[in-house]
């Protein structure tokens, strides 16, 4: 399976039911659309309906659905990605990964504040796990 042999670290850090969904998801792309960045894409689409990117690895969501306003929308949308961060999750969800990620300040942001921050954090975890 070439998705298997070229899966992204933060993937290959992750829950077996992750990767699985990624290389799932990317195999069938493949076979629709042909290698590339469109199957690529497609893949981490999935993967955002189920987990969650936490660091430097992804987690499964409390409740499964789109992750933010590109997921939500079509191919064609113009709306922005929240790079595996769950946007549609509650202020409070979003503070206690904040918390776990020692994001601080993180009381006095706003939601919009704090997805900014934890997808800064969790790049800043998957370039070190990459350095290490």
């Amino acid at each position: 399976m070439p998705a298997r042999n070229d899966m992204p670290s933060t993937i290959a850090r992750s829950p077996k039911k992750a990767q699985d969904t990624y290389v799932e998801t990317h195999d069938a792309a493949v076979a629709q659309y042909g290698e590339g960045e469109r199957a690529r894409r497609t893949a981490f689409a999935a993967l955002k309906h189920s987990f969650e990117k936490v660091g430097d690895h992804w987690e499964p969501k409390d409740e499964k659905g789109p992750s933010d306003a590109k997921a939500a929308g079509d191919r064609e949308t113009d709306a922005e990605t929240a790079g595996g961060v769950d946007a549609n999750a509650s202020k409070e969800h979003l503070l206690d990964l904040a918390k776990r990620l020692g994001i601080s300040g993180r009381s006095r942001m706003s939601k919009a504040e704090l997805v900014e921050a934890l997808q800064k954090a969790n790049a800043a975890s998957s370039r070190k796990a990459l350095n290490r």
